[in-house]
């Protein structure tokens, strides 16, 4: 994670990038829940390549509003197209608090595409902004991340966010004050729709 001197800025994508992306991403569901076949990814895939950007990841399934599976990967270097296709998957299948979606599922289920942008370390760990930036909290080789929507639909303070990242990682309570922890904030692009597109049908 590199450091940056300031908060992070802004996180950018044109517009039919999110669109292919989304697509990208309602299609690794699906492939996943088995309601379409692997190949529909590999097509999916190609359609997906119409930015160079690498970028880290994160897909969030909601079903009328509640949480149905949220993965990410985090790799700054990979390209983003591989990061959300991979999130999905995961969100699908094996997100451990969640059992796997199934087909019948889909109809009901929103997808949403958070796009991380750089990482920012903090010389305060409470100087982030609440509701606007992501954070993470590492220490001795246990990360823990928060994307920035947390705080709002749980109506936690920068306290508790840092506190909860801090469970995620593993460590001890209180652990993201100890002189040795590094506390990131990062901002994202976040977009979604429906699971399926309009029209849409599942197969089964």
């Amino acid at each position: 994670m590199e450091s940056a001197a300031g908060l992070p800025g802004p996180v950018s994508l044109p517009e039919a990038a999110r669109a292919q992306l989304l697509a990208l991403a309602r299609t690794a569901v699906a492939v996943a829940s088995r309601a379409e076949p692997a190949p529909a990814l590999d097509a999916a895939m190609h359609d997906a390549s119409l930015t160079d950007l690498a970028a880290s990841a994160f897909v969030t399934l909601t079903e009328g509003g509640e949480l149905r599976g949220c993965m990410g990967i985090l790799d700054p270097d990979r390209p983003v197209d591989d990061s959300v296709a991979e999130a999905a998957a995961c969100a699908t299948r094996t997100d451990p608090r969640f059992r796997p979606v199934t087909p019948d599922e889909l109809p009901r289920l929103q997808v949403d595409v958070s796009v991380l942008g750089p990482m920012a370390r903090l010389e305060d760990p409470l100087s982030w902004r609440l509701g606007v930036d992501g954070i993470v909290v590492e220490l001795g080789g246990r990360r823990g991340l928060l994307l920035p929507e947390v705080a709002e639909e749980n109506g936690l303070d920068r306290v508790a966010m840092l506190d909860i990242a801090t469970r995620k990682a593993g460590l001890p309570h209180g652990a993201w004050r100890d002189p040795e922890a590094r506390v990131y904030a990062f901002r994202t692009l976040r977009f979604g729709g429906p699971a399926l597109a309009p029209g849409q049908e599942p197969r089964n």
